[in-house]
């Protein structure tokens, strides 16, 4: 089957929920349950850290299609590992016609030998496109009997955001902005070279033009989505993919 066939397959699948959807009783799903297995590999985001609530693969595919191996606090190498050696994954990936990846802000984890000094942090970002590019490889790899839709997640900030990141000062926040520029950009390359979906949390969480206030959309600790981000991010998926 044809990689557009397998883009008007799922968008097909998205497009039927999303209609089955405006019938639907108000709450945090996106829309009802797809049709469709599902795979999310990464970290705390698409892990659901800190927000008690769906994390946005289950709220795009439903938690009875989907399979989440994010792990809070992986790094890019981690995810390397997972997909050469835990069987449980490999086999849940194998099975997915749509696969979300979202991993890189642990890789530049504000360090305290680094501070806010955005060039000490630099060094990281090549191994990041190195194992992103064998993460899509191997998720590919693993799925060469079905047809795949790979989908790499950015972030609206790889530290803290909102009033959260502002309490840190002025120095803090143009690092982080920087850093999220950079690592932000490491994902928009992989995806281009590698013929990945990439969606964009930084308009989904800042606006059209990237500057909006992100508080309303994160947990007390300021580093992770709430239910209300959660979800920005899985419309923001389901529109990557439709499109």
């Amino acid at each position: 089957m044809s990689s557009d066939r397998v883009r008007v397959t799922v968008t097909g699948f998205l497009l039927l929920a999303a209609l089955a959807g405006c019938s639907a009783s108000s709450g945090p799903r996106i829309h009802p349950r797809l049709p469709l297995r599902l795979s999310a590999l990464g970290d705390s985001v698409p892990a659901g850290s800190g927000c008690h609530c769906q994390p946005y693969p289950e709220l795009v595919g439903g938690p009875a299609h989907t399979a989440n191996g994010a792990v809070a606090g992986y790094q890019s190498q981690d995810v390397v590992d997972q997909l050469d050696q835990a069987r449980d994954v490999q086999a849940a990936v194998a099975g997915s016609p749509v696969v979300l990846i979202e991993v890189g802000a642990n890789d530049v984890a504000e360090t305290e030998a680094c501070g806010t000094t955005v060039a000490c942090y630099r060094p990281k970002l090549g191994p990041l496109q190195t194992n992103l590019t064998r993460i899509v490889a191997r998720v590919r790899q693993l799925t060469h009997a079905h047809p795949l839709q790979v989908v790499l997640v950015n972030y609206w900030s790889v530290w803290l955001a909102g009033r959260y990141a502002q309490d840190r000062g002025a120095a803090y926040v143009t690092a982080a902005e920087s850093l999220t520029t950079q690592v932000n950009a490491v994902i928009a390359e992989v995806a281009r070279r590698s013929g990945a979906v990439e969606v964009d949390l930084v308009r989904a969480f800042g606006g059209p033009d990237g500057t909006d206030d992100e508080t309303a959309a994160l947990a007390p600790d300021g580093d992770h989505p709430n239910a209300a981000g959660q979800a920005r991010i899985a419309q923001a998926v389901e529109q990557a993919l439709s499109g």
